[in-house]
């Protein structure tokens, strides 16, 4: 066996069903999950008639890697319309089967494990699929500590020039996973400058890029570059797919785009990966991409449901509305660990929550790595505002009753 597949880490979600192992939740109240970040407003009706019109021809055919024409046009047009930032679709654009299977397979594109030192760098808290990718890759990760000052972004600036200098692979998460901060034109203008010095590729991972609270849209990694002057994109790939935007998780459909000279290896890759997109799922993917009044309306929905729930939770948590991204990220009282049990402040509060109340949360430690004695997650729960406003307010209503029930 590949002796490398021994350093991958339990995943979260799999880290809370041990958690909650010997735990019995209140029968007398519905179960309602905050854990896992899978969008359940409902798919777009002309989406899955797209879907289902191209069964006839789509499932006769092998489909090609590097996608139909029509899907990488429509694919480019979007990122046009949504960041003024024109590509050519035969070089720069390639679909991908969701942003977690190209993050991936992009990492074992990039890394050369026969360099001394190879190192990828990214946040920390992160998704932890940027770690594996690293682990798989023979590479060592680089956690790059988050500052809770700037809504958790990451202190680019604390990582040693020693770490930069044998950097192959960055991966930037905008808006981030948990704490949904938004990295500006100087951050990517620092982390442009340091590419260029140290030679390294920049993964931007945006596929929380459509939900969000302020009046501007996130800035993109393709756009930064832009703005900058970095037409070619040079060592740059953005990662986006329809799971959010559209709220179809289960279809697997997203797109990369960015550096052609970093495209047509990629594209290599994946032809002897088996990483083709299905041709159904392709026409379903060109509706998607051309159609944003459906995007609008569930950013709507995201709005008023995180208008309603946040200042219900801010009552009784440390918690305050992201910059984009889904997620709650809320501080618990400190008093909730149990160093008796080995218990964290936010899992013991998941579990008593769980337990009490039925409404499952995610421990925020699970999400990171500990770096000189600390976790950045410890103390701290992601909660995914996917569900129904109704379901979402019931949640919260629970925790208030929890958290003052407990005081």
């Amino acid at each position: 066996m590949n002796p490398l597949l021994s350093r991958l880490q339990p995943y979260p979600f799999e880290r809370l069903r041990k958690l909650f192992a010997d735990i019995t939740p209140n029968p007398a109240l519905r179960p309602i999950s905050l854990g896992i970040g899978e969008p359940k407003h409902a798919a777009p009706d002309f989406l899955k008639q797209a879907l289902a019109a191209s069964l006839d021809t789509g499932l006769s055919s092998y489909p090609a890697t590097a996608g139909t024409p029509a899907l990488r046009e429509a694919c480019a047009a979007w990122v046009q319309r949504r960041y003024g930032v024109a590509l050519d679709a035969a070089t720069q654009v390639l679909p991908v089967n969701g942003s977690r299977e190209a993050l991936f397979a992009f990492a074992q594109t990039v890394i050369d494990p026969t360099r001394p030192g190879a190192t990828v760098v990214m946040p920390n808290p992160f998704y932890q699929i940027y770690e594996g990718a690293a682990f798989l890759g023979g590479a060592e990760p680089h956690y790059v500590a988050c500052d809770p000052a700037r809504n958790f972004a990451a202190d680019w600036d604390s990582v040693p020039e020693a770490v930069w200098a044998r950097t192959q692979l960055l991966f930037v998460c905008s808006p981030g996973n948990p704490a949904g901060a938004v990295m500006p034109l100087d951050e990517w203008q620092r982390l442009f400058e340091l590419s260029d010095r140290h030679g390294f590729v920049i993964a931007s991972d945006e596929c929380y890029s459509e939900i969000y609270f302020r009046d501007d849209a996130p800035l993109g990694g393709l756009e930064a570059a832009q703005r900058l002057g970095r037409t070619d994109f040079r060592r740059l790939m953005m990662f986006t797919s329809l799971s959010k935007r559209s709220n179809v998780p289960g279809l697997r459909s997203g797109f990369v785009a960015g550096d052609a000279s970093l495209i047509k290896p990629f594209l290599l890759y994946r032809t002897y990966h088996g990483g083709a997109m299905s041709p159904v799922v392709q026409a379903a993917s060109v509706a998607a991409w051309g159609d944003e009044d459906h995007v609008v309306d569930n950013r709507r929905q995201y709005r008023e449901k995180f208008a309603q729930v946040t200042p219900l939770l801010a009552q009784v948590l440390d918690v305050a509305l992201p910059d984009a991204s889904f997620y709650l990220w809320a501080a618990v009282p400190a008093s909730f660990a149990d160093a008796a049990a080995g218990l964290s402040a936010d899992e013991a509060f998941a579990r008593e929550l769980l337990a009490q109340y039925n409404v499952t949360v995610l421990p925020g430690s699970y999400l990171a790595r500990e770096v000189g004695g600390a976790n950045p997650g410890t103390g701290r729960v992601r909660m995914a505002l996917v569900a129904e406003p109704a379901e979402c307010l019931e949640a919260a209503g629970r925790i208030q009753a929890f958290l003052s029930r407990r005081a």
